[in-house]
Order: C-alpha cells, then sequence, then structure tokens
C-alpha cells in the first residue's frame, strides 16, 4: 500500500520556523529603516557645522520636504585653523543624483519637542561632490533654535520678570494723566529729535570716535572708580548744604556777576603771566613724560609719607618741648659741672675699656676666672678645703704665702728648717716659695691678634722681674716671674677669638701706667717651675 504525499503547510514545525524567520525579518527591517534599507545604494558626504546642536544619529537629511538620508555619525573635529566643529556623516540615498559642490546645509527643527533635521539646498555649480567629500563650514548654518530661545527664559530670569512687572506697574500706578502727556508730548519731540540724530549721522561728526574716545577716558578713569565715588558723595553733602541756606547761595550767585568783571579785568594785567605760565608748562611736558615711568616708585612712597606727615605734627610739637627742656638743661649751672664731670670719666674709661676689652672679646677672662674660681674653693680634704691646706703647709720663710708682715714678693729665700739645722739642709714644710704673680698678663699683642698669657702655660724659670737680684741672699738664682709680658705669642684660649673684632680700638698697655724697661723683659721660658709643678 502506498503512503500518500503529504502537503508543506501541513508540517507544522516548519510552518513556525518560517513564521519566525519572517518576523524577524520585518523587525530587523523596521528597526534599521531610520538609517536606510539594506540592499539599497547610497553614498556619504560629510558635512561641517559650527555646533552639533542637538542632533542625534537617525536625523533625517530633507529636500524640499522629501527624505533623502539620514545621519549616520556625529562627531568633534579641529580644523587647521584651531576651531573646533562637529563633523556630521550623512548616508543619502544614490537616487539623489549628483550633489553641486556649493550646496548649502543648514540644521532645522522639526518639531517643538527638539527633534531635528537637515536641510538640503542644492547649488549650482558645475563641480560635484565625490563620496566622502567634505562641504565646509562657511557652506552650513545653524540658526538659533526654539530650545535656546527657550532656554532663555529659565528661572531666574522669569524671577526678573515677575519683578520688573510689578515695578513697572507701581510705577504707573496713579500715573494715567502723567503717561498722557507724555505721549501727547513726544510727537514735538520727535520733530526736534530729527534734525539732532541725522547731525550726529553726518560722518562729519565723527560720532565713532567720540564713544572710542568715551570708552578711553572710562578706561583711564577706572583706577579710581572710588576716589570718584567718594567726589559724588562728597558733592550730595555739599548740595545738601547748599539746600539748607538757600539765601546763602542767592547772595553768591547775586554777587558772581561782579567778581567775574573784575576777573575779566584781572586777566588783562594776568595775560604775561599766562604767557610765562604757558610757555614752562610746554618745557614741563619733557619731564611730565618721565614723571609717569616714575609714579610707581613715586606713588607708593607718597602713600607711606602722608600718614608720617601727619603724625609729624605731634612730632614737631613734642621736639619744641625737647628742645625747650635742652635750653633749660643748657642754661642750668650745673650742667657745665656735670660735663666736665663726665668728659673725665669717659677719659677714664676710655682706656680703661680699650685695655680691659681684648680681655673678655678675645680671651674670655671672665667667664673662665668664675669657672676656675668655683673649683678652686670647692675641692675639699680632711682639714677643710684644698686652698686652706696648701697655704697651712707653706714652706716657712721670709714673705712666705703663710706668713704675716709681708713686704715683698716672696723669692725662695730666709728659709727656716727644723729646730737645730741652722744651715737649712732639712725642709719639713715643703719647698721654698717663689712668686709666680704676672699681674696684668697680657691678652693681645700690639696688632690686636690674640696673646692670651693668663694660664695658657706653666711658671716661667729665670728672672723675668721689675725688682730683686738676680740671687738671693743664700747665693740661689732668684725665681721671681713679675712681668706681665711672658715673650712669645701665646694666641687665643680654648673659646677665644684669634683678634680683637673689627671695628674696636684696643691698646695692649695699660694707658694710665709705664712701660716696663727692656732689661725686664727678658727671660727663659720653662713649661714648668723648679719642682715640676704646672
Amino acid at each position: 500500500m502506498r503512503r500518500g504525499q503529504g502537503s508543506i503547510v501541513a508540517n507544522p514545525v516548519l510552518v513556525g520556523a518560517v513564521t519566525v524567520l519572517v518576523t524577524v525579518v520585518a523587525v530587523f527591517l523596521a528597526y534599521n529603516a531610520n538609517n536606510g534599507l539594506p540592499f539599497v545604494p547610497t553614498r556619504q558626504i560629510n558635512v561641517d557645522v559650527s555646533s552639533g546642536s542637538n542632533l542625534v544619529r537617525g536625523n533625517e537629511v530633507r529636500e524640499g520636504g522629501f527624505r533623502m538620508g539620514v545621519v549616520e555619525r556625529i562627531e568633534a573635529v579641529t580644523l587647521p585653523d584651531g576651531q573646533t566643529v562637529s563633523r556630521l556623516r550623512l548616508k543619502l540615498d544614490k537616487k539623489v543624483g549628483d550633489i553641486p559642490a556649493d550646496t548649502r546645509i543648514e540644521v532645522r527643527p522639526r518639531s517643538a519637542l527638539g527633534l531635528k533635521y537637515i536641510a538640503f539646498t542644492r547649488g549650482d555649480s558645475k563641480r560635484n561632490l565625490q563620496d566622502g567629500d567634505t562641504i565646509p563650514l562657511s557652506q552650513t548654518n545653524v540658526p538659533v533654535q526654539f530650545d535656546d530661545v527657550f532656554k532663555i527664559f529659565d528661572d531666574p530670569t522669569r524671577k526678573a520678570s515677575q519683578d520688573n512687572l510689578n515695578i513697572f506697574g507701581n510705577a504707573f500706578t496713579g500715573r494715567g494723566v502723567d503717561l498722557n502727556r507724555t505721549i501727547q508730548e513726544l510727537p514735538a519731540t520727535f520733530r526736534y529729535l530729527a534734525p539732532v540724530a541725522r547731525n550726529l549721522a553726518d560722518p562729519r561728526t565723527d560720532i565713532g570716535r567720540f564713544f572710542r574716545e568715551l570708552g578711553d577716558a572710562a578706561r583711564v578713569v577706572a583706577p579710581i572708580a572710588d576716589v570718584n565715588a567718594q567726589l559724588f558723595t562728597d558733592l550730595a553733602v555739599t548740595f545738601e548744604a547748599f539746600s539748607r541756606d538757600p539765601a546763602a547761595l542767592e547772595d553768591t550767585i547775586a554777587k558772581s556777576p561782579p567778581t567775574l568783571d573784575e576777573s575779566i579785568r584781572s586777566f588783562a594785567v594776568q595775560r604775561p603771566f599766562l604767557h610765562d605760565v604757558a610757555e614752562f608748562s610746554q618745557d614741563l611736558r619733557g619731564a611730565t613724560r618721565e614723571l609717569r615711568g616714575a609714579l610707581p616708585i613715586v606713588n607708593p612712597a607718597l602713600e607711606t609719607g602722608t600718614p608720617v606727615l601727619r603724625r609729624s605734627v605731634a612730632l614737631n610739637q613734642r621736639t619744641g618741648e625737647v628742645f625747650a627742656a635742652l635750653n633749660e638743661l643748657v642754661r642750668a649751672p650745673e650742667t657745665n659741672q656735670a660735663l666736665r664731670g663726665l668728659t673725665r670719666t669717659v677719659s677714664v674709661l676710655n682706656p680703661l675699656v680699650r685695655f680691659l676689652g681684648p680681655y673678655q672679646t678675645v680671651c674670655n677672662n671672665w667667664n673662665y676666672f668664675w669657672y676656675m674660681l668655683g673649683e678652686h674653693i670647692s675641692e675639699t680634704d680632711p682639714t677643710g678645703t684644698a686652698q686652706r691646706a696648701l697655704l697651712n703647709t707653706a714652706a716657712g720663710q721670709r714673705n712666705a704665702y703663710g706668713s704675716m708682715g709681708a713686704v715683698e714678693p716672696v723669692m725662695g729665700e730666709g728659709y727656716q728648717g727644723a729646730p737645730g739645722d741652722t744651715k737649712g739642709t732639712s725642709n719639713p714644710r715643703g719647698d721654698n716659695a717663689f712668686f709666680h704673680g704676672q699681674a696684668h698678663g697680657a691678652a693681645i699683642n700690639d696688632d690686636g691678634t690674640a696673646d692670651c698669657e693668663i694660664g695658657q702655660r706653666g711658671y716661667m724659670s729665670g728672672n723675668l722681674a721689675t725688682f730683686g737680684p738676680a740671687k738671693n741672699s743664700q747665693g740661689t738664682p732668684t725665681q721671681v716671674i713679675f712681668d706681665p709680658h711672658t715673650p712669645g705669642s701665646q694666641g687665643p684660649t680654648y673659646t677665644g677669638r684669634q683678634r680683637v673684632p673689627a671695628g674696636q680700638t684696643f691698646s695692649r698697655e695699660n694707658e694710665t701706667g709705664a712701660k716696663l724697661p727692656p732689661e725686664y723683659t727678658t727671660g727663659i721660658y720653662s713649661g714648668s717651675n723648679k719642682t715640676g709643678r704646672r
């Protein structure tokens, strides 16, 4: 038995698949209809416009109201002159034919809701655009759009319009008669205004230059706007004073004519003076030009000097009081005595300061003295302080440190030995003492360089003294060291300076005393004394 042949529509799967395919194709065509249908030949033309003006992809291109293409792409482009524009790529139907090179493009609104389209106006050039060519910015136009106009009336503008209407309404309220009178007088005003306007419009009037110069004048006075504002404020005060006393103003006006007549007569006499002033002003122009360049420097000085001058009045008054007091002081009989005493004081202090100054500025002796003194008297031993023990253990000899009634510096002589020792061969109380005072040890050399002798080295060995024999009574060479100047230059102390500070006067010798003879300024330097103590 043969199976009958079935119909295609009898297969539900095949029918459903065909239906879905047709639906997908229909949706695809509907979705892309705004960008052009497939398989339809097209051409691309670029257009430069000054503003995108809310254009979007898919906006129509129309010519004479008929659709001829769509906007395919929008991008920002910078031209060679630096200007940034919007470049539109238009996809046009091939059937539009040739497009002349002078074709003009305009962005037009399609609806009040902001939808736009491109208005295409063909030119009459014999040269045609090719695919990919660009219509330049000079052949495109983006007029003011409705949405831009509507943006003018934003919330602040609407509020200001309401305020203006309210204020204008209040201004005209109850002034209908005045408004009618104004309208009545306007024809006569316009009649006189017409020749005035003709004169102003005449090129010979040069009204353009007038406004340019007016702008320059405004630019020049702009920096002193605050001063002008204060001027008008002061003028208001002046006119207020005039209004408070009209009679005085009337008298001033009444006396003005004879005053002007007298001025006219005086000008004839003043003419030579005015002529000289004109010539002087001509000569002063060069200085004025130079002054303009100097004003940035002079003005701050004047601004600073003005308040100083105001304060100088009180200063001058106080200065007058000072001079009056000085006059009384000069006339007082005690002043001369005081000046003579001051002169004597300064004459004594000057050499003293020149001599003592280097001890502190170069050698720092003041600080060293108190530092060492504190350590010297604070060291203790079982009997008290070390200083007391040293004094009590001094050798028994004439003029010793521990003896009373010394008449000269101790020089290692007059030794008192142990009981029964008549020759002084034993010394139960230590070595004989020698004087090593060197009072007023130098601080500087004659040229001002450091020579800090005090505390810098050990004792000198030899006869460097201003008195005393070379040997004592026992035949022992004396060790007295008394000359203030140790031979050689000791240099500065650890915290001292290399020389006297610049600009300061100095003196190595005490100018109030006599210098030592040359025969007492020689000696032999020894790093220690006879017993080796430093």
